[in-house]
């Protein structure tokens, strides 16, 4: 225990220092929000993939996904690597760069206002983000929370109240360079502490092979033996959906197209590419490789009324390492938390500052004033965010697919569409708003399509369709200005 709680110490004691340090570059908008759009290529992929990846991925999905997929989930991870990472970075990596910096956005509804010449679309998007970012951070919050309680044998509650301050602490006081640079520390944590988890893990069981072969015996929930050994698992379209969602996803989600726009050159972005596949590869094909042997370690606990509590699979899985691997493990989700959560309240104080409250409720601002309130709402979004994970509805386990859907289903056609198709309409964009917020709303309450993972990927693959389907047969935009806007790409 002494061990433990002295590794957290240490960890929140780096955590506020570079807080402290990264005051100094804080002091204007820009700099608050993008790092002055100077950051390199280790600091962005690091804080790209630390973002990615949280306490949900961690003990919510590769528990919940291995359990279901078994050995097969190892595909998500992949597909997070693949698509989530190295076509993000191909395809929107250089013409976010180029175009917000043209544009001179600093959020993604700034991008929306600039780029399709509509102040109603920036509103409507910074609304869309704080509604949904909201469910996403108390799911982590939760997530982290329960690791905890297993690792110190105190009550979640507390654990979630300590990591909302320092969290608030270090991002209040550092911005956007704070948390750069602490992502980078808690992303190397988190890459060395995925390897000896996940051997240690599995030498409870005999080792890799062994454990492969005691997967090999058990049956599935249709009496199939050895499924969960397969390459495509029980469940194959259920496991493409999931593919879907967390992989292209990310083309979408604020929190990640905002590291493009901080990045500080082309070379940095080619450099980036390659560090954060490296780094997708190993956190997430460990993280879901590692829960795709859950069913190993089946126990009563799990199971409360015919129901499985995935959230407490990855939790036991590790329950049995010894004390010093069990804090580098608590270290290892605080880190992959915490990162996560500073992108998504910056994110989302950025958003409701220079979006919503900016020219439409305050007049005039002084970038002074901006900095002051979004600081403070830094704190109320944490504090929001906390009370959710504190009292939680009967869905917290759903909501990182549900806000994911939403946002992603929301902005990912209109923003990848808008970089390179100059004739997108804004009704076409408007249209995408609607069913990407709507339809997850919707299925939230009715329930029409059981998994609200399968529903956000769908919500997402509808958007990529009807945007350029409606753009063709709505009014479309100023050609003067579209040329302008992409004159950036020749300058």
């Amino acid at each position: 225990m002494l061990v433990k709680i002295l590794l957290v110490i240490l960890f929140f004691a780096i955590m506020i220092s570079v807080g402290i340090y990264s005051k100094r570059m804080s002091n204007s908008v820009d700099g608050f929000v993008l790092g002055g759009r100077s950051v390199g290529p280790w600091l962005t992929a690091f804080a790209f993939g630390t973002s990615y990846f949280s306490a949900v991925v961690f003990v919510g999905y590769a528990g919940q996904f291995g359990w279901k997929f078994g050995l097969s989930s190892t595909w998500i991870g992949i597909g997070n690597a693949i698509i989530g990472s190295t076509l993000a970075w191909m395809i929107l990596g250089s013409r976010t760069r180029q175009m917000t910096r043209w544009l001179n956005s600093r959020t993604m509804p700034d991008f929306f206002e600039s780029r399709y010449l509509s102040k109603g679309l920036k509103i409507a998007a910074s609304i869309i983000i704080f509604i949904f970012l909201i469910p996403y951070t108390a799911s982590i919050y939760n997530g982290i929370g329960h690791l905890f309680e297993m690792g110190f044998g105190i009550s979640f509650r507390y654990c979630i109240i300590l990591m909302a301050l320092f969290t608030a602490f270090y991002v209040v006081l550092g911005g956007y360079m704070a948390t750069a640079l602490n992502d980078f520390i808690q992303g190397m944590i988190m890459l060395g502490g995925i390897v000896l988890i996940i051997v240690f893990v599995l030498n409870q069981k005999g080792g890799l092979t062994q454990a492969n072969l005691q997967l090999m015996l058990l049956s599935d929930d249709n009496g199939n033996v050895g499924t969960f050994a397969t390459i495509f698992g029980p469940d194959p379209f259920g496991l493409l959906g999931v593919v879907i969602l967390t992989s292209l996803g990310t083309w979408g989600l604020p929190q990640m197209i905002g590291k493009f726009y901080s990045i500080k050159d082309q070379r940095a972005i080619e450099r980036g590419t390659i560090i954060s596949t490296v780094f997708a590869v190993v956190i997430s094909c460990g993280c879901y490789f590692l829960g795709g042997f859950g069913r190993l370690f089946d126990n009563p606990s799990f199971h409360i009324a015919d129901k499985v509590m995935y959230d407490a699979i990855v939790p036991y899985m590790l329950s049995g390492l010894p004390d010093i691997l069990i804090g580098l493990v608590i270290l290892l989700v605080l880190s992959a938390s915490m990162s996560t959560l500073a992108s998504l309240v910056l994110t989302s104080s950025s958003t409701m500052t220079l979006d919503l409250i900016k020219d439409n409720i305050v007049k005039d601002m002084s970038e002074h004033k901006q900095l002051l309130i979004m600081r403070g709402l830094i704190v109320v979004f944490i504090i929001i965010s906390v009370i959710i994970a504190l009292y939680p509805p009967t869905f917290i386990a759903q909501l990182m697919g549900i806000s994911w859907g939403a946002l992603a289903g929301s902005f990912l056609a209109p923003f990848l569409y808008g970089l390179y198709f100059k004739n997108i309409s804004v009704t076409a964009v408007w249209a995408s708003f609607v069913i990407g917020a709507g339809f997850t709303v919707l299925n939230l309450f009715t329930h029409f399509i059981a998994s609200p993972i399968n529903a956000g990927a769908i919500a997402m693959l509808a958007g990529l369709v009807i945007v350029p389907i409606i753009s063709l047969f709505t009014p479309k935009p100023d050609k003067k200005e579209i040329e302008r806007i992409f004159q950036c790409y020749k300058s």
